[in-house]
């Protein structure tokens, strides 16, 4: 019996944790469409930063300008 809760348990921590990957990936934006200021394209983790520092700053206003502040440009 202990068996089948510490499995039942593990299977709900496994769902909650894809869950949340999942809406917090949806909420990002879509990094292939900036490029940095050099006019090569950010990597992930990049681009990741740079959205968490605007997200705080900007709370649920539009993210664009806040990326274009901190040195991203829309690619052509």
């Amino acid at each position: 019996m202990p068996r089948v809760a510490v499995l039942m348990l593990l299977a709900l921590a496994a769902c909650s944790a894809s869950e949340a990957s999942e809406q917090a990936s949806a909420a990002e934006p879509d990094p292939s469409g900036w490029r940095l200021a050099s006019g090569k394209p950010p990597s992930q983790t990049e681009f990741a930063a740079v959205v968490a520092s605007c997200q705080e700053m900007t709370k649920n206003g539009p993210i664009d300008r806040c990326l274009s502040d901190l040195g991203l440009r829309r690619a052509p």
